[in-house]
């Protein structure tokens, strides 16, 4: 028999749904069956899965450790020695972790052989003693925003379900103001804000900038504005600094290619150009910046955090007077 005491992380879900992932190999007849038997009961009662779950609430679950490991999917969670790269933190507290993301790592897996921020951040918090292997059978911390693997910078993460919940929101309304720094060829010297259209080939993973006219013979193509503001030029090279209005996948880059100020280093949508040996986008998200928020959040609210920019960034801006 085993006893789950219901957290914060898994208060708020029906029990079906609570149970669907503590055993996610499971099938949904299963729990029924044993909610209908009372080998699985809450506080002690007979339950039928459409309870909603409250902090202390207790489930029992009337079978053996076999059974239960049996249908649990739960992987060795700890990174090999050899593959760990030690994360780096910008701010964390109880509900949120904002990292650091260097370029070269993944925000989220591709594939299921591949190694991203999520594992990294887990193996992390296990290590920290936030997170046990049993709480990540009903709860696993995660990230809520997505940086491409090459691009470098801030990524939220929720490390609590309520902080997840209110990242996810602020990130889908927009209300959180994200703010890049990049290096691009060519001479910028005006603040500008530039609209256009994007349409993405999934296939070849790439997008290509489209005018209104082209666009309308593409219903799938999305509207864009992008803003940015250049920082300093040596007529060759230009550092910006970059706002999102909207926030398409590789928009960045894509829209500031379109208008001929491609970013340095960009494999997929540069001018081939080396400088300094390097072979990734000097795209950095260096700002993050949060709304007005509702408790438990106020903390929060209005404040502002930086990530400093990588060392081949740092380098390349030095060497051509752009700092």
């Amino acid at each position: 028999m085993q006893e789950i005491i219901i957290g914060k992380n898994e208060a708020g879900q029906r029990l079906d749904k609570f149970l669907a992932k503590y055993m996610n190999l499971a099938p949904k007849s299963f729990f029924y069956k044993m909610m209908r038997k009372k080998n699985i009961t809450l506080n002690g009662k007979k339950c039928e899965g459409a309870e909603k779950l409250n902090e202390g609430d207790t489930v029992r679950l009337f079978f053996a450790d076999e059974t239960i490991e049996k249908f649990s999917d739960s992987p060795d969670l700890s990174l090999k020695k050899e593959k760990k790269q030690k994360l780096s933190v910008l701010y964390e507290d109880e509900h949120i972790l904002l990292i650091n993301k260097p370029s070269g790592m993944l925000s989220q897996k591709a594939k299921e052989s591949d190694l991203s921020l999520v594992e990294y951040l887990i193996d992390y918090l296990i290590e920290e003693g936030a997170v046990t292997r049993e709480s990540l059978r009903s709860f696993r911390p995660s990230v809520c925003n997505r940086l491409d693997r090459n691009t470098s910078g801030i990524v939220a993460a929720g490390k609590s379900l309520a902080g997840l919940q209110m990242l996810s929101e602020v990130f889908r309304d927009r209300s959180i103001h994200k703010y890049y720094q990049c290096i691009v060829e060519g001479e910028m010297r005006e603040k500008k804000t530039i609209d256009g259209w994007l349409l993405k080939d999934s296939a070849s993973n790439r997008v290509r900038i489209l005018g209104k006219k082209e666009a309308a013979s593409y219903p799938d193509a999305l509207p864009i504005k992008t803003e940015y503001e250049p920082i300093s030029t040596n007529r060759t090279l230009t550092l910006l600094k970059v706002t999102l209005i909207t926030g398409r996948s590789h928009q960045i880059r894509a829209h500031l290619s379109s208008i001929g100020h491609p970013i340095v280093g960009d494999p997929k949508y540069g001018s081939g150009k080396k400088y300094n040996g390097i072979h990734h986008q000097l795209l950095h998200s260096y700002r993050l910046e949060f709304p007005d928020l509702a408790e438990p959040f106020g903390y929060l609210s209005g404040r502002s955090f930086e990530a400093p920019l990588p060392d081949d960034f740092k380098r390349l801006a030095e060497a051509n007077r752009l700092t």
